[in-house]
């Protein structure tokens, strides 16, 4: 039997991208349609808050401390050869807070929790939990997807807070180890340049990132076909679409800033 992808002129790789696009506007008007309306799932949203947020920590705590150091140390050289070494925390501190700390957070976020959302829902999936949810009368897309959807977007700005605060610490070591600047002198700096346009545009892309990390995270895994090949490549795949998808926010976001001048 020969399908209608078969047939079409378009290439198999264009056809498979436009289907993801659908499959994922289909669950984006799924979750707003079916998600947000009572009874909530009130406990098992805090059960996954606590999977995406705290067991998140370890690994933000290192790539934010590794950020804030790597930072301070490569732009040292270059200020310092132009006389502005005293603005080392000020520099620090605005790019973290605006660019580097939520883009980082999210890439980091998408690579971890969003494959295990698509692991952990594939192997549902091929094992037929979710079909036994739906015959005993349990709505498994309001269980399942909008649950960790909803964790997923409120603890991501949480976690990005979070890096933000352990890379200037980082940046404060740092500076330290070629240097020598107290804490008080550092910090006083650092909370003389930060402005308020400069923390919220950033926590507000974050709610984005958080979402579009569950949205990809849920697809894939909640589709999952073909046994346990199907959940690795779920796995895989979503990794992969989450990080682009969280670039082409940033991008955007980046963009309604400028506008709005807010950069």
């Amino acid at each position: 039997m020969i399908t209608k992808a078969e047939n079409s002129s378009l290439p198999k790789s264009i056809i498979i991208f436009f289907s993801d696009v659908a499959e994922v506007s289909r669950f984006t008007a799924r979750f707003f349609k079916e998600g947000l309306k009572p009874p909530y799932e009130l406990r098992e949203v805090l059960r996954q808050c606590y999977e995406v947020g705290y067991k998140s920590l370890p690994l933000i705590s290192v790539t934010g401390l590794i950020m804030g150091m790597v930072l301070i140390m490569q732009s040292r050289p270059t200020m310092v050869e132009f006389g502005a070494g005293a603005y080392l925390p000020s520099m620090s501190a605005v790019s973290i807070v605006r660019e580097i700390g939520p883009l980082i957070t999210a890439l980091v976020c998408a690579g971890k929790i969003s494959s295990g959302i698509a692991a952990e829902l594939g192997s549902m999936k091929v094992t037929e939990q979710i079909d036994a949810m739906e015959v005993s009368g349990t709505n498994p897309f309001r269980y399942l997807v909008a649950t960790r959807l909803v964790a997923t977007t409120i603890m991501i700005p949480l976690l990005t807070i979070y890096a933000d605060g352990i890379s200037i610490f980082g940046s404060f070591i740092g500076a330290n180890i070629k240097g020598s600047i107290s804490f008080t002198l550092f910090f006083r700096r650092v909370f003389d340049t930060l402005e308020y346009g400069d923390l919220m545009p950033a926590v507000i892309k974050s709610f984005f990132f958080g979402f579009a990390i569950g949205l990809i995270g849920c697809t894939k895994g909640y589709n999952s076909k073909k046994g346990t090949e199907g959940v690795g490549n779920a796995a895989n795949s979503s990794v992969v679409v989450s990080m682009l998808l969280v670039i082409i926010i940033e991008m955007v976001a980046t963009q309604i800033s400028g506008l709005l001048g807010l950069i």
